[in-house]
């Protein structure tokens, strides 16, 4: 079993081979149909158009929309068929990642001559790190202010 990094690297090699050769101008479904077939065909699990419920804080399921693929139960990918990437598409697929509960994301825009792919990552655990990171960071730029003179 590959681990997040490399499905992820899979996913974006497979797709770019998509992309180079059926090129852009197509619907969204051919490129959704090609992608899962291809990512079969290397032995991965994919569901398409997985559905992905919305809950309110109580556990009440309040709507529900469908991912475009699932790739072995832990990674979403939403594909695209438009001029560029936009901020809807970036937070359409972090709707998905926290309604779903799932970590890992990859957004990729086949409407485009210029193929482009973003990974997003959802964590709980990225939260408490910050503060260190900044303090890291603030410590690490203090430390040349004494050597400055």
């Amino acid at each position: 079993m590959k681990d997040i990094m490399q499905l992820s690297d899979t996913i974006r090699q497979t797709a770019y081979d998509i992309h180079i050769y059926h090129g852009h101008g197509h619907l969204e479904k051919v490129y959704e149909n090609a992608l899962a077939h291809r990512v079969r065909k290397l032995g991965c699990e994919v569901k398409q158009q997985f559905p992905v419920a919305v809950y309110d804080e109580d556990g009440t399921i309040i709507g529900d929309y469908n991912s475009d693929l699932l790739v072995d139960n832990r990674l979403i990918v939403e594909l695209k068929a438009a001029r560029t990437l936009a901020d809807e598409h970036t937070a359409q697929v972090l709707g998905y990642l926290k309604s779903a509960r799932i970590e890992h994301g990859l957004l990729i825009n086949f409407g485009s001559a210029k193929f482009e792919i973003k990974k997003y990552a959802l964590s709980q655990n990225l939260k408490p790190a910050v503060p260190r990171l900044i303090s890291l960071v603030f410590s690490f730029f203090a430390s040349f202010a004494f050597f400055r003179g």
